[in-house]
């Protein structure tokens, strides 16, 4: 077949497939009225993009790709020693920690000859993103395994933690401010005493700040640094994801409800989702990263964790996000070590509003990441774990002299 041949299937596949994709968004219309408007507007953008991205590969060579990818993809398969804090509420929340690795005998003899206990290590504690785990760190925790102890833990209702009580039997809406009091009771359980660095991706970045919020004397006495990445501090119903402003308009008038309809019929929603996850693939792929070499490993790791969380948990979460506004609690990170760094092509929380919170924090370092989405810490692990290890060697969590582990990249570019 000639080039100009190829070319013209390809255009013809492409608009079928997008035909496609509006004929769904059309009987979902015809099913829940105004709400497929919204939807439709995400999902047609996407499947167009999907389309020509795989108009190549059979759906069944997709299936068994992904099965391929998830048998033999290393990433978050690191485990460390588990444990459980509890919230306010009652809800289980799951954590795991990586020791210190012991340097020698000299502390030990230090301590039986003198009779003084060693200071505690620095702990840094990462909190994870809207719809993600502790799993999304892989890389910057395979990085740092030994160097520094560290502690994972999964938000309310995500990963291994249980779903949250206060939600579940109460019927009380989910707030950031109690994901905060969640990150506290963390923190007592894994890290009772010693320094503590926060790092938060996203809605763990937002965490972090509500901790700062409703605890400001835990950030005075033991926090020595602060990592917020991809994350925002407020505005976030400015966000237009991408979209032309009538269909950003659209998503914002109905996706509330059009989530708390998908909540109540979870059941029917998940066999949906597993019905058409080339369309969910495509979508996330959107969302998650900006580069177009990232590692299909990579990716398909990134959709297994979106894909794990439930609708309703996505439903019970989202609308937290637009009454959230913490930006009056930077300030109780202006005297710390802070980084602040975000991709510069996100979609989700904006570079501009990293921008935001390194204009209120002029002694923070701001690293914008070219080429890069709102899953930064996977799309570019070289460039997160860099700047992280360099803000655990300002805080004097780490030796100068220290050497992170390989942290290992994302593109297909270059070798793992």
């Amino acid at each position: 077949m000639s080039e100009s041949s190829a070319e013209a299937v390809a255009a013809v596949e492409a608009v079928a497939s997008a035909t496609g994709a509006a004929a769904a968004a059309a009987s979902w219309r015809r099913a829940t009225g105004i709400a497929g408007v919204a939807i439709g507007v995400v999902a047609a953008g996407a499947a167009a993009g999907l389309a020509i991205e795989r108009m190549t590969v059979g759906r069944g060579m997709r299936q068994k790709a992904r099965l391929a990818l998830d048998s033999a993809g290393p990433y978050g398969a690191l485990r460390g020693t588990p444990g459980k804090a509890y919230a306010d509420d009652g809800t289980e929340l799951y954590y795991e920690v990586d020791e210190l690795d012991p340097e020698g005998g000299e502390a030990p003899r230090r301590r039986r000859l003198f009779g003084r206990k060693a200071p505690a290590p620095v702990t840094v504690v990462f909190s994870h993103g809207y719809c993600l785990s502790q799993d999304s760190w892989h890389f910057q925790r395979a990085a740092l395994r030994g160097v520094v102890r560290t502690v994972h833990w999964d938000q309310r209702s995500h990963g291994r933690s249980g779903r949250g009580v206060a939600q579940v039997q109460d019927g009380a809406p989910l707030s950031i401010d109690q994901l905060g009091q969640d990150l506290k009771a963390v923190v007592d359980a894994a890290v009772p005493d010693g320094p503590v660095v926060l790092v938060g991706h996203s809605m763990g970045g937002m965490t972090v700040m509500a901790l700062a919020a409703q605890y400001p004397e835990l950030i005075r006495d033991r926090v020595v640094a602060v990592a917020l990445v991809g994350t925002s501090s407020g505005r976030l119903g400015e966000v237009n994801f991408g979209l032309p402003v009538a269909g950003v308009n659209a998503v914002r008038r109905v996706l509330p409800g059009v989530l708390k309809a998908l909540g109540q019929r979870a059941e029917l929603v998940e066999k949906g989702r597993r019905a058409t996850a080339d369309l969910f693939a495509g979508i996330i792929k959107r969302y998650s990263f900006a580069s177009r070499d990232v590692d299909p490993a990579v990716a398909r790791f990134a959709e297994r964790m979106i894909e794990g969380t439930p609708i309703d948990v996505v439903a019970e979460f989202y609308p937290a996000f637009t009454d959230h506004d913490k930006t009056e609690a930077l300030a109780h990170f202006r005297e710390l070590p802070v980084l602040v760094l975000a991709g510069v092509q996100d979609l989700v929380t904006p570079s501009e509003h990293s921008e935001a919170i390194a204009d209120l924090l002029p002694d923070a370092e701001l690293v914008l990441v070219p080429d890069a989405g709102h899953l930064v810490m996977l799309e570019h692990p070289e460039v997160v774990t860099d700047r992280l290890a360099d803000l655990l060697t300002r805080a004097g969590a780490v030796p100068a002299g220290a050497t992170v582990g390989g942290y290992g990249s994302s593109s297909t570019a270059q070798p793992r």
